[in-house]
């Protein structure tokens, strides 16, 4: 009876102590505290949105909220967090090609940058990450057909 006590109280602690742990890394508070969903406008021909009523580097892609500040990117899938560090090499790929002008607070290190252009990322973000976007290939056509079906078409060498 004393040992199953002794073992339900230490579970009871290994339980409780993770569940801290878990809280520390994961919640970050980066100042963002808004009432409501802010409104949201499209970077043009981009996939990513952006809050200009926001005063943070705040942006939507793909069902998560982004936000960059001092040097660090957090993610979160609410609008008011709870935010996660991510690792500049996990940033996806359209948010780090958003222009320099849809950022609320540019970093100082950014002015005199292009503001129509992208920034230049570090090295951090990846081994030149721009060269990792898909490039649309010669000989690949997507497009509707006669008739309006799409058609998928690539030319293969004959393989006989």
């Amino acid at each position: 009876m004393l040992r199953r006590m002794i073992i339900g109280g230490l579970t009871l602690l290994a339980i409780l102590g993770a569940a801290r742990m878990g809280d520390a890394q994961v919640s970050v508070n980066i100042g963002i505290n808004l009432p409501a969903p802010p409104a949201l406008v499209a970077v043009p021909a981009s996939p990513v949105m952006y809050a200009p009523s926001v005063g943070a580097n705040y942006f939507f892609y793909s069902g998560e909220y982004w936000v960059f500040s001092n040097g660090a990117w957090y993610a979160s899938r609410e609008h008011n967090g709870p935010w996660a560090v991510v690792g500049p090499e996990f940033v996806p790929r359209p948010i780090l090609g958003v222009p320099v002008q849809y950022y609320r607070v540019p970093p100082p290190a950014w002015r005199g940058w292009r503001r129509e252009a992208a920034p230049r990322w570090e090295a951090r973000f990846g081994q030149r990450w721009e060269e990792r976007r898909p490039v649309e290939r010669a000989d690949h056509h997507e497009g509707p057909g006669p008739r309006g079906e799409v058609r998928h078409e690539e030319r293969h060498e004959d393989r006989r």
